[in-house]
């Protein structure tokens, strides 16, 4: 099943960013190998019709604002930020944002030569309103982390949520059970933006964090157009997908993965 995979990686440095990720260990490189491509098959919701024109995708694009910053941290770690424009927006298609989220994740697999020592999160909570995260669903939580914590191979190092208010506290204690112990614990709540300073330096962060690597939105518009210059290498990367019956053993299926639908508790908020 391994060497089905490897024939489809066409180039040495997404390989090398896989074994980097993975401390150079072949075994742990296998099963995160393995990961990716049978999430590919078994959540095609979050990996078909990977075109950034899309009418939905471009609706995300305009409403939320995602990307890598340039520049890396002391420790060498890369910096996203995920904040919405406004309040009065609604909830865009859940899927679809997640789509966006990897379909930059696989973009970064190809092009960070050097690797990073993993990715800090801040997410920034200032327009989040109770509405907003009502297509939330634990199934589709549960959907994304698994992608997140076992198919791609970078660490999540600290997430730091901005601008809190109580609803915050709510969205935190829902996502905690989709969540590895160690990353539960790697995350921080500010309502003084400058306590981030202390792990980000201002550097690189953007100017309406206080920082100097420019405006958010110049930044999103970068990686807009770089998502666009990879659309043939999307469409391409459709049909490469685990193939089930060329497994040794039982194939894996979507409960074996995720469990069946309704097995956690709806998110509430009053």
């Amino acid at each position: 099943m391994i060497i089905q995979f490897l024939l489809f990686i066409s180039d040495d440095q997404m390989l090398m960013t896989f074994l980097r990720g993975c401390k150079f260990s072949l075994e742990k490189c296998k099963k995160k190998l393995d990961m990716y491509f049978t999430m590919r098959a078994i959540v095609p919701e979050f990996f078909n019709n990977r075109d950034v024109t899309r009418p939905e995708l471009k609706e995300i694009l305009d409403l939320v604002n995602f990307p890598p910053l340039p520049g890396l941290t002391k420790d060498g770690c890369r910096v996203i930020v995920m904040r919405g424009k406004r309040k009065d927006i609604l909830t865009p298609n859940v899927s679809n944002l997640m789509k966006l989220v990897m379909m930059i994740g696989d973009v970064r697999l190809k092009e960070e030569i050097h690797g990073v020592a993993g990715d800090i999160y801040i997410l920034d909570a200032s327009v989040a309103t109770p509405a907003h995260f009502a297509k939330f669903t634990p199934t589709i939580i549960k959907k994304f982390f698994v992608c997140i914590q076992e198919a791609y191979p970078v660490k999540l190092k600290q997430v730091h949520v901005v601008n809190i208010s109580p609803l915050v506290d709510t969205i935190i204690n829902f996502v905690k059970p989709f969540l590895k112990e160690k990353i539960r614990n790697r995350i921080f709540t500010h309502s003084n933006l400058e306590a981030i300073y202390e792990y980000i330096p201002k550097e690189i962060l953007p100017t309406e964090y206080g920082g100097d690597a420019g405006f958010i939105q110049t930044i999103h518009d970068a990686w807009i157009e770089k998502l666009e210059e990879y659309g043939p290498w999307f469409a391409a990367q459709t049909s490469v997908v685990a193939n089930e019956t060329l497994r040794p053993g039982k194939p894996r299926t979507h409960d074996d993965i995720f469990g069946l639908d309704g097995s956690f508790r709806q998110l509430t908020i009053d």
